[in-house]
């Protein structure tokens, strides 16, 4: 979708109701030929636009995409989501953002794709992407901090999403699993992958890519045990466009509140009190060692709390952290 079609589409979706032909071509600077042209851009990728003879134009069905125009009517944030490179099907959004922020894209620009052929969580897995039904998107970010705090905004993350699931799905339960997961009833939902170019005192960028399962209707048999999604959990579809500005909007004042914080501190007995591990006995699988313990909480810098066998605790800043079956039941 070109510039002007995008902008046509925007002033369609805050009108409400009609807009004349005439509104558009001053408001554009284009002809009434013009307009009509971008109109049939418009109902070619989906959208309903009636047209009646002496009231002008008039937006009467959206496509459900998580495109600009279409989460913008859902958003009060005052940077974040609103500027959104939306595309149908890409190798993978961080890949695309990673590039964006390294060419210079400012703070707040989103990268958004229908489908991804390459999508990636934590330690190089797969993301199944399928297109039309989830979310996939990546966020850049520009902190003025040294990169050692840069892994807590995985957490920050984590809580936003959790608010916003909580806010447009009040009936469910979601937990936060340390270091970036959200997961509904034992089954993850929701990941996030964070990605920085920095220098030991200096963050050049980071890249916060989300993945949310929302209206997918079926897994495939090795998913089934460890995936589900909005739809699986409810039996009901949701607004992809409405949960992505509401992940945007509860995102957006947290990041601001950190960046003026020292840590973690002012968010941890949110991310405490919604934790999947929290008094849970864990074993962390690192790269070269696994570590076992009972959850004491997160540090404010972000790192699991172990009570170990010798009664130290034990400060864990990454790896993969298992329960028990039992605590799934």
């Amino acid at each position: 979708m070109n510039n002007v079609t995008a902008q046509i589409l925007h002033r369609l979706s805050k009108a409400g109701d009609f807009l004349s032909g005439e509104e558009l071509c001053l408001e554009f600077g284009i002809t009434r030929s013009a307009v009509w042209k971008h109109i049939q851009l418009l109902r070619a990728e989906g959208y309903h636009v009636d047209a009646i003879t002496g009231l002008g134009y008039r937006l009467s069905g959206l496509t459900g995409r998580p495109v600009e125009a279409e989460v913008a009517p859902f958003l009060n944030s005052s940077r974040f989501g609103r500027h959104i490179l939306y595309h149908g099907v890409t190798v993978s959004t961080n890949l695309l953002a990673k590039s964006l922020a390294g060419d210079g894209s400012p703070e707040g620009t989103m990268v958004v794709a229908d489908s991804q052929t390459g999508g990636r969580g934590r330690m190089g897995r797969t993301w199944v992407s399928p297109s039309g039904v989830n979310l996939y998107f990546s966020l850049i970010l520009r902190p003025e901090l040294p990169s050692i705090r840069v892994p807590q905004l995985t957490l920050l993350v984590a809580a936003a999403i959790h608010q916003a699931l909580s806010s447009v799905a009040p009936d469910l339960d979601p937990l936060i699993k340390w270091p970036n997961d959200i997961l509904l009833n034992g089954r993850k939902v929701c990941g996030v992958l964070c990605e920085m170019q920095s220098e030991p005192d200096f963050t050049h960028f980071v890249v916060v890519g989300i993945g949310i399962n929302v209206n997918q209707t079926e897994l495939t048999t090795e998913l089934q045990e460890i995936a589900t999604s909005l739809f699986l959990e409810t039996g009901r579809l949701f607004s992809r466009p409405e949960l992505l500005a509401s992940v945007l909007n509860h995102f957006e004042p947290l990041y601001d509140a950190w960046l003026l914080q020292d840590d973690l501190g002012f968010i941890l007995p949110y991310l405490e009190k919604y934790s999947l591990l929290q008094s849970k006995q864990v074993t962390v699988d690192q790269l070269k060692q696994t570590i076992s313990g009972k959850v004491s909480g997160i540090s404010p810098g972000g790192e699991l709390m172990l009570d170990g066998k010798d009664g130290q605790t034990l400060l864990v800043s990454s790896g993969e952290a298992h329960l028990r079956k039992e605590h799934f039941n």
